[in-house]
């Protein structure tokens, strides 16, 4: 059974100002992950993103990458029961 799992994610290095979000929106909803993401002050990226762990693992990959212009320092990743996001956003 794919039991869906929810990811909250912290993304660290040069991630802000560089597409990151609508980026990683674009591949969260590719994969049919469910949450948000949403830039924080301290220069960090913070993901909650929910599906299947096959998904989540597939995203995390992508995080750890990043779109052409970002530079991606680490990724740091804790799981939790799904809450039941019903699309993917990006917080503002």
């Amino acid at each position: 059974m794919n039991e869906k799992l929810l990811y909250k994610i912290h993304v660290r290095g040069r991630v802000q100002g560089v597409g990151f979000r609508w980026s990683a929106a674009r591949e969260a909803r590719t994969l049919g992950l469910k949450g948000f993401i949403k830039n924080l002050s301290d220069g960090r990226v913070y993901i909650e993103a929910e599906g299947t762990r096959e998904q989540l693992n597939t995203f995390l990959e992508w995080c750890r990458k990043g779109p052409q212009f970002s530079s991606v320092v680490s990724v740091e990743s804790a799981s939790f029961p799904a809450v039941d996001y019903t699309e993917f956003s990006i917080e503002h």
